[in-house]
């Protein structure tokens, strides 16, 4: 099961055998440009300095229009930062791809140094769902490793604020829902499914509770 793959990059080798791809997919647009590239907060940023900037220069003594001409001229660094913080994100998701096997997770980034991370589903201790009410969430994804995950090297796809112990993350996916249970029956064939944990927040809010265990295989 596979979204638009000819969007994708290849996988890094050929699968061994046996070894079947279950998804693959990539982080929305919408997702990275708002909640990692942040580019609502810096147009509303932007939209109050300018109002900020005409309502100052007016209570100055400056006429209506002539304040509002002043501080209009902030719209062109806005339009420059909010452009740069498009490309940005257009940059990141095209060199992004999230891919889950029957063996492994594989999560492919880099826009100047590409690399993959390679994750056996045995190796994944707990994975969390944040699901957004638009459908599109996140799955961070907890590894039983000695090796420390790199959180420079996997930005964004790495869950934010865990600098400690981070934990990659298949950030702003859509149909996260079916991702995860996609997820969840690639663990369970190749683990005790007593042997992993994975819990998903409620489809209304952030609430988190249990991940039901009875969602279907995927279709290969």
């Amino acid at each position: 099961m596979t979204d638009s793959p000819s969007q994708f990059r290849e996988l890094p080798s050929p699968l061994p055998e046996g070894e079947r791809v279950l998804w693959q997919g990539k982080p929305t647009f919408k997702g990275l440009a708002i909640r990692t590239f942040h580019m609502r907060a810096v147009a509303i940023y932007f939209a109050l300095l300018i109002v900020w900037k005409a309502w100052s220069n007016w209570s100055n003594g400056e006429s209506l229009g002539e304040a509002s001409a002043s501080a209009a001229m902030l719209l062109l660094p806005a339009i420059g930062g909010l452009a740069l913080l498009a490309l940005l994100t257009y940059l990141f998701r095209r060199a992004s791809c999230y891919t889950i096997t029957s063996k492994r997770v594989l999560i492919q980034t880099g826009v100047a140094l590409p690399i993959t991370l390679n994750i056996p589903l045995g190796k994944i201790a707990n994975a969390d769902l944040h699901e957004r009410h638009d459908g599109s969430g996140d799955i961070p994804l907890r590894i039983i490793d000695t090796k420390r995950t790199s959180y420079v090297l996997l930005w964004p796809h790495i869950r934010p604020w865990r600098l400690r112990a981070p934990e990659p993350m298949m950030t702003s996916v859509s149909d996260v829902a079916k991702v995860a249970a996609i997820l969840t029956e690639a663990v369970k064939a190749q683990l005790d499914p007593a042997a992993v944990s994975l819990v998903q927040t409620a489809t209304s809010g952030p609430a988190q509770g249990p991940l039901s265990n009875s969602t279907a295989t995927a279709v290969a």
